[in-house]
């Protein structure tokens, strides 16, 4: 078949740095066929990575930092992004190509990428969508498993998983899989909970819709059994298929006391292509209805977006999913009363449609709902450990609870504001370089999400100012995170 003939074409190329260089093809979708069929390279993977073209901004990436012989001279797990894993990296952040990004942030990027273990997903003791923690290069952990069909996963069952896009190439020092993303540490959820002070309070839809522009903006879709936003690919943002949703709430349904610490808008999901994000707005004007809505006369929504939530794919009436979108600091710093409305709208271009079951659904769990946590009484936190961290210059350190832990309240519940940024460093957690105003929770630094890199500039001492919080109010003030730089 195809995967065959792809393979052994591929497997051909790489006999020798000759052909490697003048025609080393990377496959495409490799099936997992058991049959006379493996990776095997007879290079070592740097070898590999400098003459596929496939890879040269990884090669790129590999020469700046230094880190030739870990891919020369290690037994490893390599997971290699290709060229356009690159691209979409810079796309989206504010270098505009490799020379750009500061070179301790790119080395540990390339080190979370390589696996201090050997993984094959071929391996018959792996079982199927179960994710195995191992330690990565950069300190944090990788976690690998594989679906029903071989594929392999990359943080599976984390706050943001990948698809391996080619698996199972085997140089002489490993094992390599090529993805089509730059990938980062993506904490699983972290279960502490205990008996707490907090209630949970619900209220449902008292209106909901969607909205389409183009030939169907005269169009009421209330008859329509779900809320159906789409974005195409449209120059204009004006289709037809250009649609939104909307939602009004009543804060008056609200009945139970307490401070408010936690809310958010929670949809069941009946269908959704997935891979792009649902953006959540205020809508400032609640004198719209259900029955009368039309892409014509809809109200517009306020700027900017008040929370953002990634789209999983999801599909069927036996199996609905959850969308919960985060609006608690939208309720703390607008104050709302009575009735507010959202307009729910997918990431631009994403030409993607997403299915929510409405208010009209019989069963009340799979209506529209918000829900509040509720706080009856104020914690007191304590600072317990407060250590510096110790880093080469040029290195990095994940931060843990061994180096900073606050108690007197759930984990999940305790909120670290950055109040003062490094200077001679960087903060990062998952993808991004955190700042002031930045915030992350005591669950962060159980599950090692958090690493601090040097610049590699400026020796001596680095420091942190944090001020934390709680849900309850309670607060503690001019935390100082001390970094010794070696």
């Amino acid at each position: 078949m195809q995967t065959k003939r792809i393979l052994n074409r591929f497997l051909m190329s790489c006999v020798t740095l000759v052909l490697l260089a003048t025609s080393c093809e990377i496959q495409e979708d490799f099936k997992y066929e058991p049959a006379n069929i493996d990776g095997v390279l007879g290079v070592t993977a740097w070898e590999f990575i400098q003459n596929n073209p496939d890879f040269e901004v990884l090669r790129e990436a590999i020469s700046r930092t230094g880190l030739q012989s870990l891919y020369q001279d290690e037994e490893r797990t390599f997971i290699i992004p290709n060229n356009n894993a690159f691209n979409t990296y810079l796309k989206n952040s504010t270098y505009n190509s490799i020379e750009d990004i500061p070179e301790p942030i790119l080395r540990n990027m390339l080190r979370y990428h390589i696996v201090k273990d050997h993984v094959i997903f071929t391996d018959p003791s792996m079982d199927r969508d179960l994710p195995v923690a191992y330690e990565t290069e950069n300190g944090q952990t990788m976690f690998l498993s594989r679906n029903n069909n071989y594929i392999g996963q990359i943080n599976q069952g984390t706050t943001r998983q990948w698809e391996i896009r080619t698996s199972n190439l085997e140089p002489t020092n490993g094992v390599m899989h090529a993805v089509n993303d730059i990938v980062y540490f993506s904490a699983p959820a972290v279960d502490n909970s205990s008996e707490t002070t907090m209630e949970k309070d619900t209220i449902y839809a008292i209106h909901d819709s969607f909205v389409a522009g183009g030939a169907n903006e005269n169009t009421n879709y209330n008859s329509n059994q779900y809320i159906r936003p789409k974005r195409m690919l449209t120059t204009d943002g004006n289709s037809a298929d250009d649609r939104k949703g909307y939602l009004m709430f009543n804060l008056e349904d609200f009945d139970k006391p307490g401070i408010v610490v936690d809310m958010s808008l929670s949809l069941k999901v009946y269908f959704a292509r997935g891979g792009y994000d649902i953006h959540l707005f205020e809508i400032a004007n609640s004198n719209w209805t259900e029955s009368t809505i039309t892409g014509r006369n809809a109200p517009t929504p306020t700027q900017p977006m008040i929370s953002s939530v990634f789209s999983p794919a999801v599909g069927g009436d036996n199996r609905p999913g959850t969308l919960s979108l985060d609006i608690t600091n939208y309720y703390r710093n607008a104050s709302p009363t009575g009735r507010i409305s959202f307009m729910l709208d997918t990431q631009p271009w994403a030409n993607g449609v997403d299915e929510y079951y409405t208010r009209e659904t019989p069963d009340p769990m799979l209506r529209p709902m918000l829900v509040a946590t509720l706080a009856t009484g104020q914690n007191n936190l304590v600072l317990d450990i407060n250590e510096p961290v110790i880093v080469s210059e040029g290195g990095s350190e994940v931060l843990n609870e061994d180096i900073l832990k606050i108690s007197g309240a759930e984990p999940s519940d305790i909120i670290y504001t950055i109040d003062t940024a490094p200077a001679k460093g960087w903060l990062i957690r998952g993808a991004d370089v955190m700042v002031q105003d930045d915030e992350f929770l005591q669950t962060d630094l159980q599950s090692l999400s958090l690493i601090y890199i040097h610049n590699g500039k400026s020796s001596g001492e680095d420091t942190i100012v944090l001020s934390a919080k709680d849900r309850t109010g309670a607060v503690l003030e001019d935390i100082e995170v001390k970094i010794n730089i070696q």
